[in-house]
């Protein structure tokens, strides 16, 4: 068999010159092969440019994804904080109402018991996320954790003091557990304080509201007016026996509404405040009493006003 040499003859004609390009089957596999490299090169530029474009934007993508994620967790602390300081807010509460029901107070021992639970090292969970974030997320979840059994513990304390109020209705109508005035602010109160006068150091049994001379003064349960009468350096005093171990004081007054052996109801008018023996100044001293021992009285506080 006999190969024979071949050429390929390309011929370009116009009027003033005829050109022809002679090709070798192996020039043109060469071209055809350059043209090739070269549109896998384009092809090549063109994808890496692409992929470029595409990493560019998931990045920016992720990166905003991760700061909202990061934004979420920031609020979720936040709010988590508010709650906690909300519970925090009710245990001093439910102390003060178990004071009112007359119930034993929960001990520290059981309510950090209440609380206790996983510390973050049994928390394995793979959440995707950066390890800073993930520790964030698994530390949120013990807080949650912790703040549910807190609010379940509160909710059961809540119960039994329900069913124990319910138990003693009659009871409630005869214990302190309003403000017995209005419209002025609370100034020394259950603590040690330096007296005003002699310069010494005594405990202060009982709660100053500064008010203006001629405030009225309410009784802040129901009772019998046991006393009301001026009594040396408190001036003009009044005294309630409500009954179930509580009586109520009042000194400093200006004016008695009431007399003694005098039914009150939780609310009525039993005098007007004032300035009345040994006094820097007008306010209202009042104090609690349960079966002869002083009381602080702001645990007894509940609501405002109420007539």
């Amino acid at each position: 068999m006999i190969f024979r040499k071949q050429n390929f003859i390309f011929q370009s004609a116009s009027d003033a010159s005829v050109k022809q390009w002679h090709f070798t089957p192996q020039k043109i596999i060469l071209i055809l092969a350059g043209i090739l490299l070269a549109a896998v090169f384009v092809l090549y530029f063109v994808a890496g440019t692409f992929v470029k474009i595409a990493y560019r934007t998931e990045l920016k993508d992720v990166a905003q994804d991760y700061s909202g994620i990061v934004l979420s967790v920031d609020e979720l602390e936040e709010k988590l904080d508010q709650l906690n300081d909300q519970i925090g807010w009710i245990e001093k509460k439910d102390q003060a109402v178990r004071s009112y029901a007359d119930m034993p107070q929960i001990d520290n021992d059981i309510r950090k018991l209440g609380i206790g639970g996983l510390s973050v090292n049994d928390y394995n969970r793979f959440y995707g996320l950066a390890p800073d974030v993930e520790k964030r997320v698994s530390l949120l979840e013990m807080d949650i954790e912790a703040l549910s059994r807190k609010v379940k513990l509160e909710l059961e304390s809540y119960t039994s003091i329900y069913e124990k109020v319910k138990q003693n209705s009659k009871k409630i109508e005869h214990i302190p557990s309003i403000l017995p005035s209005t419209g002025g602010y609370l100034n020394t109160g259950y603590t040690f304080r330096t007296d005003p006068f002699d310069g010494k150091r005594r405990f202060h049994y009982g709660q100053d509201i500064v008010v203006n001379t001629g405030t009225p003064v309410f009784a802040p349960a129901a009772g019998r007016v046991q006393q009301a009468r001026y009594k040396g350096g408190f001036g003009k005093t009044i005294k309630i026996n409500h009954g179930y171990g509580y009586v109520t004081f009042f000194a400093h007054l200006s004016r008695y509404a009431v007399k003694r052996g005098t039914e009150v109801k939780r609310g009525d008018l039993i005098g007007y405040s004032g300035n009345s023996g040994r006094s820097t100044g007008p306010h209202l001293h009042y104090e609690v009493h349960y079966y002869g021992k002083p009381q602080n009285p702001l645990d007894y506080f509940f609501s405002g006003y109420l007539k």
